[in-house]
């Protein structure tokens, strides 16, 4: 029987990229509903048909309380509980230590602190015991890349709210996991305002200090946030997974 069968999900940020891998995986495994989110309305459209009838579209944004609600909303309507879901909606720019800006800050914090804070929260009243929550946090959370300090804290409290959440929902036996991917080449690098060459040659770097000397694919990543999603992983809670280029690791 597939790992998921009759579940039903949410993933924000699933216009393209790990998110929309994760949401396909999900069908695969037998999810019988899956909810995803995306700001852009014509992206999400496209990433709805090419997921199939099982597949929801709600446009809106992580960082608006009122666009969750409106999906949770639906949710609660149409189906009435939520068994997994997965907080990947993520912003990632650089910025040098002495170039960072108040529009960068409020950029990455409202996105990758406050939109999983919103993403979860909300989706509590929906979820009984054995649901899962997977968050998508990064191995820059631990890593020291330069120019990337803000993002990579950003991740570093994703990190946290694995730990710290799996503790506060321990009685209700609602599991928090986290996954970290290393750089993982996706559709936003080329919406990150940095140039190709700058991009490519970033990738390149990466590539060459992981296992397999190759970036990760999202659907590696996909493929382990499903297994976090199910009830093979009702040992794990509070855990972070590392998915890098040919090494996994929890």
């Amino acid at each position: 029987m597939p790992r998921l069968e009759g579940k039903i999900a949410v993933v924000t940020g699933a216009n393209s990229g790990i998110g929309l891998a994760t949401a396909k995986t999900f069908l695969k495994e037998g999810a019988a509903r899956v909810y995803v989110t995306g700001r852009r309305k014509s992206e999400l459209e496209a990433a709805v048909k090419s997921l199939g009838e099982r597949a929801i579209g709600v446009q809106g944004d992580v960082t608006k309380p009122a666009d969750l609600d409106r999906l949770y909303d639906r949710v609660k309507t149409e189906v009435g509980h939520v068994d997994a879901v997965f907080a990947n909606a993520g912003y990632a720019t650089p910025a040098p230590l002495g170039s960072i800006t108040e529009e960068h800050i409020d950029g990455l914090l409202n996105t990758n602190v406050k939109g999983v804070i919103w993403t979860v929260q909300k989706a509590l009243p929906l979820m009984g015991p054995g649901s899962s929550i997977i968050l998508s946090a990064s191995i820059v959370a631990s890593k020291g890349f330069g120019n990337w300090s803000l993002y990579s804290a950003s991740k570093a409290a994703v990190r946290s709210f694995a730990r710290t959440w799996s503790s506060d929902l321990k009685g209700r036996n609602i599991r928090v996991n986290a996954v970290s991917p290393g750089v993982i080449k996706t559709p936003a690098w080329s919406e990150s305002g940095l140039p190709k060459e700058q991009v490519d040659g970033f990738l390149e770097f990466a590539a060459s200090i992981t296992p397999l000397s190759r970036t990760g694919l999202d659907e590696e990543i996909a493929k382990v946030v499903a297994f976090l999603a199910s009830d093979e992983s009702s040992f794990m809670n509070g855990s972070e997974v590392f998915v890098d280029g040919g090494l996994a690791q929890i």
